[in-house]
């Protein structure tokens, strides 16, 4: 398993706050949590904004990926509109996390419930270039399904 070059600092925000974890020594996220002190109504159709109650100090040269979590989203049909959304390592706010309902009624979100992960990866930054022309490949301007099924 590859380690952070540092240390993730995580600061709890508000009272309900759970510190994310890896759940086995194979996972690649830390589980996030609903920080709430009630249950919280996801009305069908509709985004909310659920707080996780943390903020993180991710590393320079890294970024956190918030993904949904695949049991999650798939059994409630609880999707997550921006996934998956970045964090920058710059980034000291509130980790929020936008869900989305599209079940047919409105989704009761518990306290502490599991409903996105954090995955951190490596950041390639690269200067730009402008160029007249663009250099030429076998594909070309070919996209959206042009090399085949």
């Amino acid at each position: 398993m590859l380690e952070f070059k540092g240390q993730l600092q995580i600061q709890i925000l508000k009272e309900g706050a759970v510190v994310p974890e890896y759940k086995t020594t194979g996972s690649a996220g830390m589980d996030l949590s609903a920080c709430l002190l009630e249950n919280l109504i996801l009305p069908k159709g509709e985004v909310v904004f659920v707080p996780t109650g943390l903020a993180m100090a991710i590393p320079e040269g890294y970024e956190g990926q918030i993904r949904p979590r695949s049991g999650f989203s798939t059994k409630n049909r609880i999707m997550m509109p921006n996934g998956p959304g970045t964090i920058d390592s710059d980034y000291r706010g509130e980790i929020l996390i936008p869900l989305l309902n599209l079940g047919g009624e409105d989704f009761v979100l518990e306290p502490a419930t599991r409903i996105a992960q954090i995955v951190f990866q490596l950041v390639a930054k690269l200067s730009v270039q402008v160029v007249p022309k663009l250099g030429d490949t076998a594909r070309g301007t070919g996209g959206f399904g042009s090399t085949g099924k």
